[in-house]
């Protein structure tokens, strides 16, 4: 034998399924918040973050709280809210809002830090009603509710 190495020419497929993989493995997966278990999210879930600063007195606020979490570094608290309420409402700043409960550039999912009680009217799911959580947020970062607005001819 004398060492020779046969090569094959790499063909269109093989090349595509390459790229592909590189892309794949290029992009972080995603963090999204564990709902607890036993919980049911009729409504899907998103998520609004707000800073860690923000979040004992936003609780306060709040007529119904669902589940809270904690990101690992403490910098934001996350409430989940049900899918789709960002729609025809500007959450304000430093307010961020996460369709699909998806957690951006985390490596560890936040802690859960609470919970809702197991009994009353709306037990079993994880939701805070958005609309006392915008307005709270609204109040407390001296932002005007979108709907109060004047409109503009």
């Amino acid at each position: 034998m004398n060492g020779v190495t046969v090569r094959r020419p790499l063909d269109l497929n093989t090349l595509v399924r390459f790229e592909r993989g590189r892309a794949a493995a290029a992009v972080p997966p995603l963090t999204r918040l564990a709902v607890p278990e036993g919980m049911s999210q009729p409504l899907g879930c998103d998520a609004v973050a707000v800073p860690a600063g923000i979040g004992p007195r936003l609780m306060t606020r709040l007529p119904r709280v669902g589940c809270v979490y904690e990101d690992v570094d403490g910098a934001r608290w996350w409430w989940i809210v049900p899918a789709d309420s960002d729609v025809a409402l500007e959450w304000p700043a430093p307010a961020y809002y996460a369709a699909g409960a998806v957690v951006p550039g985390a490596r560890r999912s936040p802690s859960l830090i609470h919970r809702p009680p197991a009994e009353g009217a709306a037990a079993g799911v994880p939701y805070t009603p958005p609309i006392p959580l915008y307005l709270a947020l609204c109040r407390m970062t001296g932002t005007t509710p979108g709907w109060s607005r004047a409109v503009r001819a």
